[in-house]
């Protein structure tokens, strides 16, 4: 990422999303082998044969292996994929830049400049608020929004982003009738938005 930075420009913070969607990916992992063991246990005894008479007793080294075989199957067709994707999903934050990258092999890109953000959200489930992530959404006066979902540490995160608004320089921030056309309304000199953040930059909005 650094030999990508523009002069002057630094990385602040990197993360990856909450791992909880890698739960299910957990419990196939574990599931899967301790259920083909107890599987191929039983065949091994010959219940399978007695359950089944057209099954024979030599097809038994077969029925194992096809129940290994079945194991690898999912843990590469389900584990791998989503530890994969959740592996190569970034969210860089930067003094001028927010990006979100995804992918490994097909990697794509979506970034906003800070200087053009005129809206922050953070929106948290139940679940989320009991791990401590949530969902954040910027808008820019460009009618674009950009959405980095389960961001570990989201009030954290998004105090990260405010400062870093608060800290451009004047020449990159976006001012005069642009920004006063978005919201309807200017912000009180030491106004506060919800969830305690304090408004930060002429027009801008941070609610969470």
């Amino acid at each position: 990422m650094r030999k990508h930075l523009v002069p002057g420009e630094q990385v602040i913070v990197t993360t990856r999303p909450q791992p909880r969607k890698l739960a299910g990916a957990v419990v196939v992992f574990i599931l899967a082998p301790a259920m083909s063991a107890f599987t191929a246990a039983w065949v091994i005894r010959g219940e399978a044969v007695r359950l089944v008479p057209a099954l024979r007793q030599e097809w038994t080294p077969w029925l194992v292996a096809a129940l290994a075989a079945a194991v690898l199957a999912a843990w590469l067709g389900y584990c791998l994929p989503r530890l994969l994707r959740w592996h190569g999903t970034r969210y860089i934050l930067t003094s001028r830049r927010l990006l979100a990258r995804s992918g490994m092999l097909r990697r794509s890109e979506h970034q906003v400049n800070l200087a053009s953000v005129r809206n922050l959200t953070v929106h948290e489930t139940l679940l989320q608020r009991l791990l401590r992530s949530g969902n954040i959404s910027l808008e820019t006066g460009y009618q674009d929004t950009m959405t980095l979902p389960d961001v570990p540490e989201a009030a954290r995160f998004r105090d990260f982003i405010l400062d870093a608004i608060a800290e451009l320089p004047a020449d990159t921030r976006e001012s005069g009738p642009e920004a006063a056309q978005f919201g309807g309304t200017e912000p009180e000199d030491g106004g506060t938005g919800s969830g305690g953040a304090g408004s930060r930059g002429n027009g801008r909005r941070w609610t969470v």
